[in-house]
């Protein structure tokens, strides 16, 4: 194994992204070396990289230089001395989720809730983020990072690791549709069902036995291609059209609405189109955010208390929920053919993050390969 490795690091915020040469790191006692196969970006990655001070003040970053890069897969390349179950030439996913592991949260099983929670490789929750990011200073967008063995995910060869490099915003959607309870007895609204985060909850919805799907998005062309992922099962509707959301999903279902809305919409979108899938929502139903939709959003809780429904946020998922994935994928519950990888090396990776105005909306998957 080499002693040094290349790496895309941020100087400043704004500028490309550089590629240097580092050492190699070396893994703690509880932490595996990984070298890297493939490393997804997606299009937040450019608004984490330029705009995170301004849109989201209360987000954390590392400290720069800075090698970032949220969804690594690749081989395990050297093991820590108290690292059990895991092996060298193993294949695997690595969630960048990092918590403390001692606090009240971490032992209750809610990790997600520690205080020191942060996504390595692209930003934190809180000023605990900073000893985090000294612990995890690597990303994916190199060669090589440390991960603790708790992350890992091991997966199938029926997996390519471009597929693995989609890895988390296909586990978001995976959680929150388990958050939801979704499953045969479910109907759904996946808002914004043709990018990157929706086409995910398609997928999955599909493998989870969901009976019926309905997907909005603007481009006619993308949402014929989620329809056709299981004609008759999925059903889709354009923003573009004069009739409100609520009002297509309410004619779809004889005026009932459905049991579950994942909203994907991102931190651009109107807060408008979120609203009115909100009203598409059946008494009794759960509307799950995980495009993080920015601003205030005006919401009637005395209706949606006599309604009996329930809005929530799900950020991220854990290494059980991405295992179950890998599962799902290794016997065929889940088909994931549908994405069409888009392959940059890591010299090109600035390139990369520019072309995404080009992307054939979720079905592209944009990764790196170091």
């Amino acid at each position: 194994m080499n002693k040094t490795m290349r790496v895309a690091r941020m100087h400043a915020v704004g500028e490309p992204l550089q590629i240097d040469e580092v050492d190699v790191p070396e893994p703690r006692p509880t932490d595996v070396l990984v070298e890297v196969k493939a490393c997804g970006i997606v299009p937040n990655l450019g608004n984490v990289l330029n705009n995170i001070a301004t849109w989201f003040p209360h987000l954390s970053l590392p400290k720069l230089p800075a090698v970032f890069g949220l969804d690594a897969a690749g081989v395990v390349a050297a093991v820590g001395s108290q690292v059990y179950g895991v092996e060298v030439g193993q294949r695997v996913y690595v969630n960048p989720g990092r918590y403390c592991g001692g606090c009240r949260a971490c032992r209750t099983g809610d990790p997600t809730s520690c205080s020191y929670y942060t996504f390595a490789g692209y930003f934190g929750f809180s000023p605990n983020s900073e000893r985090i990011f000294e612990d995890y200073p690597y990303g994916g967008l190199g060669e090589y990072l440390t991960a603790p063995q708790y992350s890992l995910v091991t997966l199938p060869d029926s997996v390519p690791f471009e597929t693995a490099g989609r890895w988390g915003y296909l586990g978001t959607g995976f959680r929150a549709l388990r958050r939801a309870q979704a499953g045969p007895h479910s109907t759904l609204l996946v808002n914004g069902a043709t990018g990157t985060l929706g086409l995910g909850v398609v997928l999955f919805a599909l493998a989870l036995g969901v009976r019926e799907i309905y997907g909005t998005g603007r481009d006619r062309d993308l949402l014929a291609k989620v329809e056709a992922l299981a004609p008759g099962r999925i059903r889709v509707h354009s923003l573009e059209d004069e009739t409100s959301v609520a009002d297509w999903v309410k004619c779809e279902t004889g005026g009932r609405g459905v049991d579950i809305v994942i909203d994907a919409l991102g931190p651009g979108a109107l807060q408008s189109s979120l609203l009115d899938a909100f009203r598409g929502l059946a008494r009794g139903g759960v509307h799950v955010d995980i495009g993080a939709v920015a601003g205030d959003i005006p919401v009637n809780l005395h209706e949606v208390m006599d309604r009996n429904q329930s809005l929530v946020g799900s950020l991220w998922f854990t290494p059980f929920d991405g295992q179950e994935m890998a599962d799902l994928a290794e016997v065929g519950a889940v088909d994931l053919s549908a994405l069409e990888h888009e392959r940059f090396s890591l010299e090109d990776v600035n390139t990369a993050l520019a072309v995404f105005k080009n992307r054939n909306g979720g079905f592209s998957n944009y990764v790196i390969i170091p």
